[in-house]
């Protein structure tokens, strides 16, 4: 492992905290490789101690940002696959939701990384009550939905597999049938923003990188604000 993660590049910048927002965290494609890693405890020292400190730093950094967009204090929560007792994780992230004990239960927005991409999203996942409201929101309001999301922004039914559907390609049926099982299925879940290949100049810039997930979110936020 040593030879696969070298010293140099597993150390994190420290910068100031008056500083945080406009120099941000940036990632590099090695960080990916944390996935490629066999078995759970190898893995999860790798992801510990490469991934999850610079996910610490931008959940802390984009936080008070994304409050004043959000209207209320948003709360960032590193994922820490405390669950997993056999199979390694292939995805892992931070999120931030109008919560501080947790997000799962809530409308809320993620940055993370599979071993392909990363992706910067709205999400609102199986443990949350509010997908029957965001499914009202999808039958009632679509036009407006259909217009306000980026053509190349990418939907998801399932948080745990990196497959998803460009909204250029989501029909008015697919809407529905996304409307339908958000409200009639218990284990359904709905994620839409953007996707980043894992060897994307953009990610190795901090500050740009930054900007882009914060404009993001403020693109999506009609969609959280439609889920309450």
């Amino acid at each position: 492992m040593e030879n696969d993660f070298e010293e140099e590049e597993n150390r994190l910048t420290v910068i100031p905290q008056q500083d945080l927002r406009r120099e941000a965290v940036a990632f590099a494609p090695s960080d990916f490789d944390v996935f490629t890693i066999p078995g759970l405890e190898p893995r999860m020292e790798a992801l510990i101690a490469r991934v999850r400190p610079k996910l610490t730093a931008l959940g802390e950094a984009l936080a008070p940002d994304l409050s004043a967009l959000a209207g209320e204090e948003m709360f960032p929560h590193v994922a820490k696959h405390a669950r997993r007792t056999v199979h390694a994780p292939n995805d892992t992230w931070v999120a931030w939701a109008a919560n501080k004990r947790g997000y799962k239960m809530l409308p809320h927005f993620q940055f993370g990384m599979f071993a392909s991409h990363a992706f910067a999203q709205f999400a609102i996942i199986y443990e949350s009550d509010k997908k029957t409201v965001f499914a009202q929101a999808l039958e009632r309001d679509l036009k407006k939905i259909k217009k306000l999301v980026p053509s190349s922004y990418v939907w998801s039914m399932d948080h745990m597999k990196p497959e998803g559907t460009p909204h250029r390609e989501m029909t008015d049926d697919a809407f529905r049938r996304m409307a339908a099982k958000l409200a009639g299925t218990k284990q359904s879940e709905v994620l839409v923003g953007i996707r980043f290949d894992r060897d994307d100049p953009l990610l190795s810039d901090g500050p740009a990188l930054y900007e882009k997930i914060l404009g993001t979110y403020e693109t999506l936020m009609p969609l959280y604000r439609m889920s309450f």
